[in-house]
């Protein structure tokens, strides 16, 4: 018997807005939407080209996002990370801690933290 791992579904208050942000900051693509799931929950899978897994983005309006500091994050792994942290800065988003590229440039650090608009962490690792 073969088990695999699917999906990681997080619940989001914005729909577009998580979709819209998980595209430009990682490049998540759409792979599917429910707009109507058995719950009653607009549901998007995203997926990072050329990975099986998915991230699972779910809205329901009767239902308010509160994610505790520190619960859970997703990681994606990046080929250079100062570079891909550069671009992402010069886009406006905020990259965590504050010394990321001296941690880097230092003892060879090589993991930084972005927030999504719901409060989930997103670690950057370079591969």
């Amino acid at each position: 018997m073969t088990t695999k791992f699917l999906h990681t579904r997080i619940r989001v208050s914005d729909l577009e807005r998580s979709i819209d942000w998980y595209s430009r900051t990682c490049g998540f693509e759409v792979l599917k939407r429910n707009d109507k799931s058995p719950a009653g929950n607009q549901i998007v899978h995203l997926q990072l080209p050329g990975n099986a897994h998915t991230l699972e983005l779910t809205y329901s309006p009767d239902y308010t996002v509160q994610v505790p500091e520190d619960l859970m994050h997703t990681c994606i792994g990046v080929d250079d990370i100062a570079e891909y942290c550069a671009k992402l800065e010069a886009d406006g988003f905020e990259i965590w801690p504050g010394d990321w590229k001296e941690k880097a440039a230092a003892n060879n650090f090589r993991m930084a933290f972005l927030t999504d608009p719901d409060g989930y962490e997103l670690e950057i690792l370079e591969n």
